[in-house]
Order: C-alpha cells, then structure tokens, then sequence
C-alpha cells in the first residue's frame, strides 16, 4: 500500500525521539523555501506502515528515510544528500557528496547514527508540532 502524499512533495521519517533527528528536521523545515517535504516520525502509524510495506528492518537500519510513491524509499547518507540537493543555497552543494561511494558515506553516516543517543541525547516521546507547523506533518 502507497501512502498518499501530495504531488511533487517528498516524506522525511524520522526517529521521533532522537534529539539529533528533531533539530534536522526544524532545520530542514527553516531551508525548505519551495516546501517540497513532509515529515512524520518512524514510530507513527504512516512510518509504521511504509517500515512494514517496504520490509525495513529497523534493527539494521538505523536511518532518516525519504519516501515518495514514485521513488520508494532511500535512507542514510544518500536520503540526507538527496533532501540537502532541494534545499537552499549554500546547503544544496552539500549533494556533491554523492559523488563518494555510498559505503564510504554510509559508514560516516553509521557512526553518527549510532552515537547519536549517547551525543545529542533522546526525548521520552516524539515531537510534537507547534500550530503553525501541523501542516508539513502527517500523523
């Protein structure tokens, strides 16, 4: 099952409770001029349903996620450069990164994702949107 999302806008999943995770996506949601993406955490029902609909295992997969119902799913470095690459100037140079071997960035990638508890610390519950907010998350 594709979950609907509005056309030509892309869905970031994230770990609702990373305080890491949280900060990227205020960060994103300030550079996205052109609003091209929504947000949901992994632990809702939508994230629930694409980690199952793409068979994701979640213990190995220790991952920021963009979807859309045309591409599918990409997740670690390449998710990251790729919402980079829709982002404002200077942040959209960061896609030249793509040019590395995935395996090379994906084991940067790895290293953070595991530490990222341990360095930026973790929320008891995910993130909830402020008003003005509420429209650029699906719940």
């Amino acid at each position: 099952m594709k979950v609907a999302i509005p056309e030509n806008k892309q869905l970031i999943l994230f770990d609702g409770v990373c305080n890491l995770c949280n900060s990227s996506v205020k960060f994103i949601i300030k550079h996205d001029k052109k609003n091209r993406f929504l947000f949901t955490a992994l632990q809702s029902d939508i994230g629930t349903q694409i980690i199952k609909d793409y068979n994701i295992d979640t213990s190995k997969t220790d991952s920021i996620l963009l979807y859309s119902p045309e591409k599918g799913i990409t997740y670690k470095s390449t998710a990251a450069l790729k919402i980079a690459s829709h982002l404002n100037f200077p942040i959209n140079i960061l896609s030249a990164f793509l040019i590395i071997p995935a395996f090379i960035r994906n084991w940067v990638y790895d290293m953070i994702a595991k530490n990222r508890y341990k360095w930026f610390g973790k929320k008891e519950s995910c993130m909830v949107p402020t008003p003005e907010l509420k429209s650029k998350f699906l719940e």
